[in-house]
């Protein structure tokens, strides 16, 4: 019994020690990253958007996220918008497809509200993480997918802020800003680097909309509403006229529970998980927001908490609108 004893106690020894050692490691690579970022932004050299052109209409149709807008149509936490312009319609990003189930969500949905792979000509993904490019294994290929296979997309222009493939097609990496149509861009790529995920480049959509101004439109928020901000300044003279899709502010618990653990809360931050993002970060995003006096802001709950969701509803009154599947939001 002693011996058994000594052999149990000796192995949570161990495994303290190796979950330390764990810790350690993923701490100083978070201290490290955070410098490289600092790093990698003040490199950059970035200039005016010049000949962007505008587009007179702008129209976003939620394909996917976690609230839906009518029965019928399924949420979930991931994020895909159909983008159109005067001269384009993107698809951004392919939802996460959680269960892996062929029809994915994203294609039950679009079979629903009438949309066909013929309905867009580019592919746009914010960033390589599951819940944006189709699930786990498609992240680990550096791919995506719209349902459990990768469908024939022959024809469509995939924009990328990481090298990625797909079959039959040659993705563009934007890591720099990119113009797309006329009137729409990538701001490039923005790094952060995530406790647990590591370093992350993420791209946002930039939409010159004609006598309005710039419509930015984020997959997650992982770079943070200052440098997103911050980045479409340096490119625009034109004001900020709407802010739409995530900002990764999951204050009170998370959209997802592994083991009764709020996962986003902790994982996907740019924060440590022993200081996790808290109302006060979130109020001050959304004061930083007011300065800019935006006149619709519609903010994802895929990876936002209701408590926050309710705080920029309340804080932007009118200009805040709803964003649920279904929904199509004109601008």
């Amino acid at each position: 019994m002693i011996a058994i004893i000594l052999y149990l106690s000796y192995g949570i020894i161990c495994l303290v020690l190796l979950l330390l050692a764990l810790l350690m490691f993923l701490t100083y690579r978070f201290q490290r990253g955070k410098k490289r970022v600092i790093q990698y932004l003040e490199g950059l050299n970035i200039k005016r958007m010049e000949g962007l052109g505008t587009t007179g209409s702008l129209e976003i149709l939620p394909l996917i996220d976690w609230y839906t807008d009518k029965p019928g149509l399924q949420g979930e936490t991931g994020v895909s918008y159909l983008i159109k312009t005067d001269e384009t319609t993107i698809l951004f990003d392919v939802g996460y497809n959680y269960e892996q189930t062929d029809p994915s969500p994203l294609l039950h949905n679009m079979s629903a509200l009438g949309v066909s792979l013929d309905d867009f000509d580019r592919i746009f993904v914010s960033h390589n993480h599951l819940d944006h490019v189709g699930g786990l294994k498609f992240m680990r290929r550096k791919s995506f997918s719209l349902t459990l296979r990768q469908l024939p997309l022959k024809g469509k222009i995939v924009y990328t802020p990481i090298p990625m493939n797909y079959p039959g097609l040659k993705p563009i990496h934007t890591e720099a800003p990119t113009p797309i149509a006329k009137g729409v861009c990538s701001i490039g790529a923005i790094p952060t680097q995530l406790f647990f995920l590591g370093w992350t480049l993420e791209q946002a959509l930039a939409c010159r909309v004609e006598g309005k101004g710039i419509v930015l439109i984020i997959g997650c928020g992982h770079q943070t509403l200052p440098r997103i901000l911050e980045r479409a300044e340096a490119l625009f003279e034109d004001p900020l006229y709407g802010v739409l899709g995530g900002l990764h502010f999951p204050v009170t618990k998370g959209r997802q529970l592994v083991l009764g653990i709020p996962l986003e809360k902790f994982v996907g931050t740019g924060k440590p998980p022993w200081r996790p993002i808290n109302k006060r970060d979130v109020l001050k995003n959304i004061e930083l927001l007011k300065t800019k006096n935006p006149k619709l802001v519609a903010l994802s709950a895929h990876d936002s908490c209701d408590w926050t969701l309710s705080a920029f509803r309340e804080a932007f009154q009118g200009a805040y609108q709803d964003l649920r599947v279904g929904k199509k939001i004109i601008i």
